[in-house]
């Protein structure tokens, strides 16, 4: 058997879009948290919305994409994102560890 090559990436599945409607900071947002948690997802469509917010409906938002074989784990990321479960309180302090 051929060994894979240096920097190989197993194949996840098509990309597909977990999230849709999006303005791009929230998408680089939902992103960033989904990546946090071992998910590789993308932002896709920023650029355009961001240069020409006249036609960002045309397009549907800038949008999130996931591999098809994660959805199911970035859609359950997605519900505790939407809930609050990652929220940081207002008087969190970077520096403070908590006990």
């Amino acid at each position: 058997m051929i060994p894979p090559a240096r920097g190989y990436e197993p194949y996840l599945g098509d990309m597909v879009i977990l999230e849709r409607d999006l303005t791009p900071t929230e998408a680089h947002m939902l992103c960033a948290c989904l990546r946090a948690a071992g998910i590789e997802a993308e932002a896709g469509d920023t650029n355009f919305v961001q240069f020409n917010a006249l036609l960002a409906i045309a397009v549907g938002g800038a949008k999130v994409r996931v591999p098809e074989t994660q959805l199911k784990d970035a859609r359950q990321i997605l519900h505790a994102y939407r809930r609050g479960d990652f929220e940081l309180d207002d008087d969190f302090d970077v520096g403070q560890t908590r006990a």
